[in-house]
Formats: structure tokens, sequence, C-alpha cells
């Protein structure tokens, strides 16, 4: 209870800031910021608004992910959610879950009808394991087979095809691309294709990003270029079912009891 507090303490200081809420504004509106871009629509000092992110990031209200050089910035409104959670949903859940959830649909039938990007997808998670057991765990086809019920086979060198192959008997590959970019036990960046048809602006790009620090792994997983909202709603809710499987067969030897993904989505009151 006490480190919830401590963190929602940290949230309110940070959304305190009128700058600071300007730049999760910014976030909101186009996600995975680079410091330049994020420079170039607030006047301010370059080094002030760094301070600014590190407050934000220090309150997990942002999420920072390294691009080569380049730091991306990702808005996580987890504590925002947490905030909203103790003082409002137990009073106005089933109205304002109504409300919002027609909002969601407006604004993604909004975007679906214009040109606007579909915005990258991160996921960041917290595993007791090393980088080399993390790694293994993503490219083995064993493992992969026990967490994600898929096989995925390649021999992940880069420029090599892999396939998500399913392990019911049928051998069939849901989804296939190429390996662009390996760097053992760091870094692995694949192409993701769930469809035989040729996209207009080219395949969907998944990155996983392995960082060790005393005991732990973050893991980093960053789906970028994808086609449409229908994908995006789709990995939003396949990405935590999948990494919360691998945490579980990582840190405890078995997987979780139910597949995660079968979960039944929760109905508004």
């Amino acid at each position: 209870m006490k480190d919830m507090e401590a963190e929602l303490g940290l949230a309110f200081k940070a959304l305190a800031d009128p700058t600071r809420r300007l730049l999760l504004d910014q976030l909101r509106h186009h996600d995975g910021q680079t410091l330049t871009e994020l420079c170039g629509k607030i006047s301010m000092a370059r080094q002030s608004i760094t301070q600014h992110l590190d407050i934000l990031a220090a309150a997990h209200l942002i999420t920072v992910v390294r691009r080569g050089r380049e730091r991306l910035h990702f808005l996580n409104p987890t504590p925002i959610h947490a905030i909203g959670e103790r003082w409002i949903s137990a009073y106005e859940v089933p109205r304002l879950e109504t409300l919002s959830a027609i909002k969601h649909r407006a604004e993604d039938s909004a975007m679906t009808n214009s040109s606007t990007p579909i915005p990258t997808y991160v996921y960041v998670t917290y595993i007791r394991a090393s980088a080399e057991e993390v790694w293994n765990a993503l490219t083995d086809a064993d493992l992969t087979a026990q967490y994600w019920g898929h096989a995925n086979i390649s021999d992940w060198q880069p420029g090599s095809p892999w396939e998500h192959r399913r392990v019911d008997g049928s051998d069939r590959a849901d989804v296939t691309g190429q390996v662009l970019s390996v760097d053992p036990p760091n870094e692995l960046v694949i192409t993701f294709e769930d469809s035989d048809e040729p996209r207009e602006h080219g395949s969907s790009v998944v990155h996983f990003n392995i960082e060790p620090h005393e005991g732990i792994v973050r893991l980093t997983v960053r789906h970028e270029n994808l086609p449409n909202l229908d994908m995006r709603n789709g990995i939003a809710r396949g990405w935590p079912a999948v990494l919360a499987n691998l945490k579980s067969l990582l840190e405890t030897g078995s997987v979780l009891p139910t597949a995660p993904w079968n979960m039944p989505e929760r109905e508004l009151s």
C-alpha cells in the first residue's frame, strides 16, 4: 500500500506542471517521439524539456525506448488509470465506461477514415531471469510452443525467414516474417506478417529489447508500422497475454494454468 501511495504521489507531482501535461498531450497525439521532435513543438530549452521528461519517466507516465542513438518517448497511461480507479471508478464506473466506449469508437472510426498513421504499440514487462534466458525463450521453438501455443521457427540469422507455426499437428504458420537484426541477448528485430496480401506501407515490425539489471530483465516489445486499428487492437490484447505466460514460465517453471488470451473481454455494466 505504501509503495502504491508513493507511486501515486510521483504521478500527482509530475502532472501538476503544465509543461509536463503538454508533453503528455503531445505523446497522446503522436506516440513514440524523439527529444528533437518534442522540442520542436514546445518553446523551451532542450535541457529543460529533458528534465521534465525525466520526471515523467520517474513517475512511470512515459516509457523511454532506445533506437540506435535516439530515445523514443511513449505514453504510459497506467498511473493515470490508477488515479481514476481510486478516486473515480468506485462511484461512476458504469456511466464513465459507457461514455469512454462511445468516445473510443468514434475516435477509431475517425482514424480509420483518415490518413492518420496507426500508433506504435509498446509493452514493457519485468522478469526475474537472465538476459540469456529471455533471449532463449524468444527464439527456442520448444519454449515458444509452451507459452505461446506456436513454435517460432528460424535459424535467427539476419535476412532469414521465420515462422510462427501451430503445434496442433497441422504445421500451419499463422504468422511469417523475416529476421531483420540480431544482437543476442540484447535485441531481436523481425517483420510480422499475419496475411498473405502485400501491404501498401510494408510489413509491420517487432523489436524485442532485453535489458538486464541486478537479477531481473526489462523486456520491451515495440510493434510498429501497423496497417490498421484492427491489428493494433488485436496485438494490444495479444502481447500482454503472451508475455505474461512467458514471464510465468521463466519465473516459476510453468505457464499460467489457463491460456490468458482465452480470457473473455470484460463487458461493460
